[in-house]
């Protein structure tokens, strides 16, 4: 049932996905970008239309979220990154900027890719570099999985089968879950910023004033 409904996404669902693993709202299983490509290549969907399908995704909901962070400077790191890290995400992204991005792109989860991409905003990493980083880190992660599918297709299908098929419909239900979940969180924690932060631009205009 889960493999069919996963493969209903096609090259169109892996853009979608990879948009929203990158933005604001990202989805709540990590490395599912990667999952879809690895189960639709091995299905029989060209795997390099794949990769450049969450290529381009990724490079859409990095912008948006280079975009949050660049507005909201480190107020919005703040919102959406775990404090432990916050200190050490901004000392690498003021330092090492694109390279940093580069990596975080690169490296599978659980690495997280958003707090990287916020402090890359809000740390003055412009948005060639941001794409110039997320382009290379991206083409090269998802080609190899592309490759991955395109070769050893049968024994991924063969593990699916084998392992995963008995579980996925707990597997669908709670993804669909998570995913709804996360994406009305998103959306209500986004409207709540946004009003939290223009009393601080209604004062800060009367200073000025």
């Amino acid at each position: 049932m889960l493999l069919h409904w996963v493969l209903h996404f096609g090259v169109a669902g892996v853009f979608v996905v990879a948009l929203l693993d990158a933005s604001p709202i990202p989805l709540p299983i990590p490395g599912s970008t990667d999952i879809l490509i690895l189960v639709l290549g091995a299905n029989g969907e060209w795997p390099w239309l794949l990769a450049l399908a969450a290529v381009a995704g990724t490079l859409i909901g990095g912008y948006l979220t280079w975009e949050t962070g660049r507005k909201g400077g480190e107020k919005a790191l703040e919102r959406y990154a775990p404090r432990r890290f916050r200190a050490h995400i901004a000392r690498w992204v003021k330092s090492h900027g694109i390279v940093t991005v580069c990596l975080a792109a690169l490296l599978p989860p659980p690495i997280p890719l958003l707090p990287f991409l916020l402090a890359s905003g809000a740390f003055g990493v412009t948005r060639r570099q941001l794409f110039i980083a997320i382009g290379v880190a991206r083409a090269v992660r998802y080609g190899g999985e592309a490759a991955l599918a395109a070769y050893y297709g049968r024994s991924i299908l063969h593990f699916w089968h084998h392992s995963l098929a008995p579980w996925s419909a707990t597997i669908l239900y709670s993804f669909l879950g998570l995913l709804g979940t996360a994406i009305l969180f998103g959306i209500w924690k986004y409207r709540h910023d946004q009003r939290g932060s223009r009393p601080v631009e209604s004062r800060q205009k009367v200073r000025a004033a």
